[in-house]
């Protein structure tokens, strides 16, 4: 049975910091582009993040890049978010993603097979 089980999500003052963590079951792990989304209430779902198989490719969104860092480690079946000096609009339930296909596909919501349950990351002003 495959599972993505996110954690770390929690409620925090802007200008910190938080580190999400997810580990995948169930799946080759080293065989999976993977991503971190978020989705804010009346908003549409966004890509925040994503890291190649090795792990040697990353890109961001615009709104967190320079603040986020993504990063896995394939003997543990584990990608982490660090968020750092986050702000108001960080506010969201963050899901993990993996996906079977390329590099290429990374910022392509439906590439993407497996999905967490996803953590409440809340920033207060």
């Amino acid at each position: 049975q495959v599972r993505l089980v996110e954690s770390g999500g929690k409620l925090v003052q802007a200008g910190g910091s938080l580190r999400l963590a997810c580990i995948a079951y169930g799946i080759p792990f080293g065989g999976y582009t993977m991503g971190w989304f978020r989705l804010a209430p009346g908003k549409e779902r966004e890509f925040v993040a994503g890291i190649s198989r090795t792990g040697g490719s990353r890109d961001y969104a615009d709104s967190v890049s320079g603040r986020f860092t993504i990063s896995r480690d394939n003997t543990k079946g584990m990608v982490s978010l660090q968020m750092n000096n986050l702000k108001p609009t960080d506010t969201a339930v963050y899901y993990c993603a993996a996906s079977p296909s390329g590099w290429s596909t990374v910022l392509r919501t439906a590439s993407y097979t497996y999905w967490g349950q996803g953590t409440q990351v809340t920033v207060s002003s």
